[in-house]
């Protein structure tokens, strides 16, 4: 089993975050990446920010540099 990284610079918004969060397990990825959404960018915890964080979701490490944009 590999990690499992979110790199709030790839998901939508106001704010320029730039905090990436990895864990050894998706379940603990996403309540962190809940968290943070939640505390910091003042998101609701709903079923469709689940569902849209789980598809943000990579294997491996978060790169050091910012991703580019698509």
């Amino acid at each position: 089993m590999g990690r499992y990284f979110i790199d709030c610079r790839e998901m939508p918004g106001d704010k320029k975050c730039t905090v990436a969060i990895a864990a050894d397990t998706e379940g603990e990825l996403l309540d962190a990446a809940v968290q943070h959404a939640v505390a910091v960018h003042g998101a609701k915890d709903t079923p469709d920010l689940r569902k849209q964080m789980k598809h943000a979701f990579h294997q491996g490490t978060p790169p050091a540099a910012a991703p580019r944009a698509a």
